[in-house]
């Protein structure tokens, strides 16, 4: 799913600001920014990392049209000078360099997920789009990541948010996105076309409501397997079957819905390789299975085999386990043994929670759709990445704040992830890129954020995290698949600690900073103390304010 996001696609602050570079001669100069989240999302202790290879393609791709400039031009305040738009016409990416965590990575609060360098005014354009293109893309990742983890391995997943996404690109990322981050399926045809991934779907209760009598049943006939016996007719078959499967069920036969038996059959007509029907629009004991179990039988004497069926309300987890009860017992009587093993899909605005608490009750479920909790992330609705400036012309810089959370870390760095004897990820270390690199077997000294004092550790495996993708307007790095992408986010899950992969209060992993970085920080910090102005001025006895900016912070 390549799609090139246009280079206007951002806040139009961006451009005031590279109009003051430009005015004042900057334009040019090296800088470096990282991009990263402060906290993880969820309540959780972890996110995968996405949007990478769409950053990619953007940057591929950033320049501004004729058509761009003459924007621009109409909605800048008219001091700006006509030589600016010139030379907003000679900008591209061809001098950035981007370096990334892989795609589908485990990746934690404060540990840059991207580090994007080059001439001051270029990477400042980038942004805005670089922040909307790996925001919702690795938080509804990360959320798939959690009902997966939620359900365990053996039930199949399906994505079916994209009527309640947030329009057709939320739609289209949330079923990509979803499906790296560990769903199996997905209902969106165009995910499905454009990114490969496995589509699926049955009927909506519309269907069933939409048929009142077996007289409505067009065409009533279907021809066995092999394609050589005549074709039979369905309506009368299915009443003869409707009788045995009520007699060993023991529900009264003028309880069944006809129009319900009506639509069962018109679909099994149509699709008799494929038939898994939604069975509660009525009665799901009553109505619904019974139904359900006379049309695979019927479809079975023919030589076909049915899906299954979906439940879409009440208690889910008892009803699969009686359902369950009830195709066994249809196996056993009618000699036909892979009845028992029919699949049974269950949705109903499934959330996180309610999938816990699903799963921790006696259930016969195969496949579980979830929607809206899913694509719309609706316990966060957004990761909160941001992307800060750490270094220009070699000088590094840092944000300092009145809060201690949105302060930045200073300078360029190469961040390690180390790992235990176990091959679990122990920490990332973040280290100026001029100190020697660590290798396994070192010891080492850190400051884990948020603490006071030093620890120290003694290496064992370790991974530089950042690789260069994007370097002289070329991508540089080869691009994994989405299915490599999707085994990639198992593997990096199984890395990481049972103690730090839990959904619920989840020990805090580490992440620090070694000692000449602590040492970068505090002497910034400093610096910025001693040119502070004096709160109280002798000269006027006023109390100086911070002055109020516009824009994100």
């Amino acid at each position: 799913m390549e799609r090139v996001v246009p280079t206007l696609l951002t806040d139009l602050y961006q451009f005031t600001m590279a109009y003051s570079y430009w005015k004042g001669g900057r334009q040019r100069e090296p800088a470096e920014f990282e991009l990263f989240f402060r906290e993880p999302p969820f309540r959780g202790g972890f996110s995968l990392f996405f949007g990478l290879h769409e950053c990619l393609l953007f940057l591929r791709s950033f320049c501004f049209s004729k058509e761009d400039i003459e924007y621009l031009e109409s909605v800048l305040p008219s001091s700006v000078e006509k030589a600016f738009f010139d030379y907003l016409r000679t900008v591209d990416a061809s001098e950035v360099t981007l370096s990334s965590v892989p795609e589908g990575s485990v990746v934690f609060a404060k540990v840059p997920l991207l580090k994007v360098r080059g001439p001051l005014l270029v990477v400042q354009l980038l942004e805005t789009t670089l922040l909307c293109l790996v925001n919702y893309a690795s938080l509804v990742a990360t959320n798939a990541a959690r009902f997966r983890q939620a359900a365990g391995p053996d039930k199949k997943l399906l994505e079916l948010g994209l009527r309640r996404a947030q329009g057709p690109n939320g739609g289209l990322s949330a079923s990509k996105y979803s499906y790296m981050g560990g769903f199996d399926y997905t209902s969106n045809v165009l995910a499905g076309k454009l990114c490969g991934i496995p589509v699926a779907g049955t009927v909506a209760h519309s269907y069933v409501t939409s048929f009142s009598s077996l007289e409505e049943v067009r065409p009533r006939t279907l021809r066995h397997v092999n394609g050589k016996d005549p074709a039979v007719d369905l309506v009368s078959l299915a009443k003869a079957w409707l009788a045995r499967v009520c007699s060993l069920l023991q529900v009264p036969m003028n309880q069944v819905n006809c129009g319900e038996l009506a639509a069962f059959i018109s679909y099994g007509i149509a699709f008799p390789h494929n038939f898994l029907v939604l069975v509660d629009t009525y009665s799901v004991m009553r109505s619904g299975i019974p139904n359900f179990c006379t049309v695979a039988l019927m479809l079975q004497e023919l030589g076909y085999q049915a899906l299954g069926i979906r439940l879409d309300s009440g208690n889910l987890a008892k009803q699969s386990v009686e359902i369950r009860c009830i195709f066994r017992s249809c196996a056993a009587h009618f000699g036909i043994p892979w009845f028992q093993n029919l699949s049974i899909a269950v949705s109903n605005n499934i959330s996180e929670q309610s999938l816990l608490e699903l799963m921790v009750q006696e259930n016969e479920i195969n496949v579980i759709g979830v929607g809206t909790n899913l694509v719309t992330c609706l316990t966060q609705p957004s990761l909160g990445c941001v992307y800060k400036l750490v270094q220009v012309k070699c000088c590094p810089r840092m944000k300092m704040s009145e809060d201690p959370e949105k302060m930045t870390l200073p300078g360029s760095k190469r961040v390690y992830r180390v790992y235990d004897s176990a091959g679990h990820s122990l920490l990332d270390l973040m280290a100026l890129e001029e100190e020697s690199p660590l290798q396994a077997g070192q010891e080492v000294e850190f400051l884990v954020l948020g603490r006071s004092e030093m620890e120290k550790v003694t290496a064992g495996a370790v991974e530089v995290l950042h690789r260069v993708y994007f370097r002289d307007g070329q991508i540089c790095e080869h691009l994994p698949t989405i299915a490599e992408i999707r085994n990639h986010v198992q593997t990096s899950l199984s890395k990481l600690s049972p103690v730090h992969r839990r959904l619920h209060e989840p020990q805090p992993y580490k992440v620090a900073v070694t000692e000449k970085l602590h040492l970068l920080i505090n002497s910034l910090q400093m610096n910025n103390h001693l040119q502070r102005p004096r709160a109280h001025s002798p000269s006027c006895g006023n109390t100086l304010r911070p002055p109020v900016t516009l824009g994100p912070v």
